[in-house]
Order: C-alpha cells, then sequence, then structure tokens
C-alpha cells in the first residue's frame, strides 16, 4: 500500500536523529521482558523511519508495538543523540489511529474516557460515587467474573472515601505567614486525584500554604491532557492545554509577576512543562502555552529549598514504620529530571532512615491507563519493583504520582505486603504540622512562664 504524505503519518526528521547505539535497550522495560527488538526504543524508532518512508505498512503489528510501550522516557536519560522519545512516540501514535481506528466499542470507551470523564468534574464524582458503592457492595471482589483481567485488581484499589471526604479544595488557601511576606502559587487539583487520594491534595496545598504560599486553584480546571496526549487524542490534549493556559494565566504574584504553577503529579508536571509541543510555532497558542510551560515546577523543586532554609522540621521517630525509601516515578526523573530535590527533603524529615531502592528509575508499570489496557504486562513490569523493595527491607515507600502510588499500593496489597505507600507531599505536612505545634508549645509555655 503506497500512504499518502507517509512522513507526516510520524514525526520522521526527529526519528533521524537516533544513531541506533543500543544504549536504550537496558533501559526499556518492554524490551527487558520480550527481548525483542521491535520492543525497544531503537527498534520502534526504527519502524516510525520505516513508515516514513514507506518501507513497510503501518499494520497491526507496528500499532502493537506502539500500544506495548509505556512511554516511561527511561530511554530518553540514556540516550547520548538527545532523541526525545515521548514526543515522537505521541505523534506516532494518534498517527495511527487516524489512519487506522479501532474498533467500534473501543472508539465509543475512548470518546467516553477523554471526552467525558476526565474533562467533567460532575463525571468524576459520579464515578467515584459508583467506585465507593461497588466496594461497600463487595462487588469489587466479583468484579473479573465481567471484566476478565482487568477487573482482577479492584479488590487490591485504595478504599475510596465518601465524597465528604472527596470535598474538592478551596479556589484559595491563604498563606500561613509569621512575617506578613508570601508568595503565590497556581495548583492543579487534578482529575483523578480527587476521587482517589483527595488526603494527598490537601496535604500538597496545605504544605504549601505553611510554607508561605497563597495557593489558587482555579475553578473549571480538571484534567490537564497528559492521558489525552500519551493514548494518541491530541486533539483534546489541546482542548485541555487552551482551558489550562486561560485558567492560570491571570495568578499573579504580588509583584504582579505570573505565579509558578506547582505540579504534585510527575505525569501532569511533565506534560505541562511541554505543553508547546501540541502547538505549531506559528500557532498563536504555541507561545502562550511556551509562557505557561516555563512556570510549571515540581512540588519538591518548589518545596526542597523551602525547608532546607528550616530547621524545625523533622519527621517523629514513629511517624513511620522502619527504614523509609524512594521511588523515582518516571515522568519526574527522566522527564523533568528531577533527582535530588525528593531525596533532599526525605534526607531532611528522616534522617539515617532512608535506604536506597534498587533500580527506583525503573518504570513499576502504572504508566497512567496502561494498567488498565494491558493489567498482565503492567504487573510483569511491577513485579522486579516489587521483588527489589523486599530486598531493600523498607517499610514505607515513597512516590509523587498518582498513577505509581496506585500502582504500588495494588501491588503491594495482591502480594500480601504491608509496606504502606505515601506521597511526598504526605510527609511534608506532617512534618510541617509537627513544627507548627512546637513553636505553638514553646510559646504557650513562654505566656505561662511570664504570667
Amino acid at each position: 500500500m503506497t500512504l499518502p504524505d507517509a512522513k507526516s503519518l510520524v514525526d520522521y526528521a526527529k526519528s533521524l536523529d537516533c544513531i541506533h547505539c543500543g544504549l536504550c535497550l537496558q533501559s526499556c522495560p518492554t524490551f527487558r521482558l520480550t527481548g525483542a527488538e521491535s520492543s525497544s526504543p531503537r527498534g520502534r524508532i526504527h519502524l516510525m523511519r520505516a513508515i516514513g518512508e514507506e518501507r513497510v505498512e503501518p499494520n497491526a503489528a507496528y500499532g502493537e508495538e506502539l500500544e506495548f510501550c509505556l512511554l516511561c522516557r527511561h530511554c530518553e536519560s540514556v540516550c547520548p543523540a538527545g532523541v526525545r522519545f515521548g514526543p515522537m512516540m505521541e505523534s506516532a501514535r494518534a498517527s495511527y489511529e487516524s489512519v487506522r481506528p479501532s474498533g467500534f466499542l473501543r472508539r465509543q470507551l475512548r470518546s467516553f474516557g477523554f471526552r467525558r470523564l476526565l474533562p467533567g468534574r460532575i463525571a468524576l464524582r459520579l464515578f467515584g460515587s459508583f467506585l465507593r458503592a461497588v466496594q461497600v457492595l463487595g462487588l469489587d471482589r466479583i468484579a473479573f467474573l465481567v471484566l476478565g483481567e482487568r477487573g482482577r485488581d479492584l479488590v487490591h484499589l485504595p478504599r475510596i472515601a465518601p465524597l465528604s471526604a472527596r470535598r474538592l479544595l478551596p479556589e484559595t488557601i491563604e498563606a500561613k505567614v509569621e512575617n506578613g511576606q508570601e508568595a503565590a502559587v497556581g495548583f492543579l487539583e487534578g482529575c483523578v486525584m480527587p476521587e482517589l487520594f483527595p488526603h494527598v491534595n490537601r496535604a500538597a496545598a496545605n504544605s504549601l500554604a505553611a510554607l508561605g504560599a497563597r495557593v489558587h486553584t482555579p475553578r473549571g480546571i480538571v484534567c490537564c491532557g497528559s492521558l489525552h496526549a500519551h493514548n494518541g487524542d491530541l486533539e483534546g490534549a489541546r482542548m485541555l492545554a487552551r482551558k489550562l493556559i486561560e485558567g492560570f494565566e491571570p495568578i499573579k504574584g504580588g509583584d504582579g509577576e505570573a505565579a509558578p504553577i506547582v505540579i504534585h503529579s510527575a505525569g501532569c508536571g511533565a506534560h505541562m512543562r511541554e505543553l508547546f509541543e501540541l502547538f505549531e510555532a506559528d500557532d498563536p497558542w504555541h507561545a502562550r502555552a511556551t509562557a505557561f510551560a516555563a512556570r510549571v515546577t515540581d512540588f519538591t523543586q518548589y518545596v526542597a529549598p523551602l525547608l532546607a532554609a528550616r530547621t524545625d522540621v523533622e519527621l517523629d521517630e514513629g511517624a513511620l514504620e522502619g527504614p523509609v525509601t524512594w521511588d523515582d516515578p518516571c515522568h519526574l526523573c527522566h522527564a523533568q529530571g528531577v533527582r535530588e530535590e525528593p531525596r533532599d527533603i526525605l534526607a531532611r524529615l528522616v534522617p539515617n532512615r532512608r535506604v536506597e531502592l534498587e533500580g527506583s528509575e525503573n518504570c513499576c508499570g502504572s504508566a497512567g491507563i496502561y494498567s488498565l489496557l494491558r493489567p498482565a504486562d503492567s504487573r510483569a513490569v511491577f513485579e522486579p519493583k516489587r521483588a527489589a523493595l523486599e530486598r531493600s527491607g523498607a517499610r514505607t515507600l515513597v512516590t509523587a504520582n498518582p498513577g505509581c502510588q496506585l500502582q504500588w499500593q495494588t501491588g503491594l496489597r495482591r502480594a500480601g505486603s504491608s509496606v504502606r505507600v505515601l506521597h511526598l507531599a504526605e510527609l511534608v505536612e506532617r512534618a510541617l504540622s509537627r513544627a507548627r505545634s512546637g513553636r505553638a508549645g514553646q510559646q504557650g509555655h513562654s505566656a505561662q512562664q511570664d504570667a
């Protein structure tokens, strides 16, 4: 088959950057599973190049390799040529869907998930309540009868909180400052976080306020579009990108400058830092997206220097069980290059208690909705991580991405492990609360002495 404008189906020019050295092979989770060249970054780029040169067709085997990739971007960290594999894969997936659309049922599910569920707060609220009802009624234990392999992990999901506990953050949280000097930050509540991890949202926002920032959470901003982009719905990602930009542009600091946008989800942060990739250079939205992306900073990057300036922030010995380890979310270390700040924070909060996790930068198998679409592959990728955690002796695992947190909690419960999984923001909030309590106690004691 001769394809019209075949090079438009892939990012052909960027595929030429790959020098096929093979350093990416052992960094790739799917290559480690199969040993197949086509399941490696190098192999997938070779397939893209062949598509662009009309040497092969974009057939089902090609589509399978695109879908098999977790888009963890570990290959980018080891690539000597600086190939940006993530944007290439997003473009290839979108093009493949345009020339070989999936079946009717899958198209309807994609449309519902990407265009109705993820961008809609009411739909997400209803879905969260539905999941809670399934758990309360015990239907999660038999979900595999209807959903097959995809339903087996429902019983291991974290318990969904009642709606009253899944309350959304206020539009503004005032800074808790004593010297009258405060900063301002934008904060993204996210799509699934309020339903699965509302306590993490509150911990992150409260920590920012405790560290002197007025926290602005724009109403009407739900999903950043990262799941859309990763799964080939680039037009849906653009629609949400425009909403993001319009929602956060008005947030200013006290000096009138655009306030930083602090993100506590590594996947969302990586996508938002590259938002300009969605628009052509001559599109007016490209400049706005570039300015927006420059404001995005990860929670750990914002918090680490503020904690370093404090001497009163540390967790009690009994606050966490046993040794503590850190697992690098792929889109934090590989896509954003953030590695030191989380470790600096843990060194401040739990000195002498942190142990390293072997292969901490390897993917855990979550990869957005990958664990739903390909549960068997996801579990196979997770298993070496679980084994490494067991060897580390850690009793508490800390991460900074909701997908990773969910994957770890689900996988450890499935394995019968009692290791606790927490988001780093939860630890920061506890330490700051302890510091405030300590200061309040000292002030009360001083007042009694003065009396």
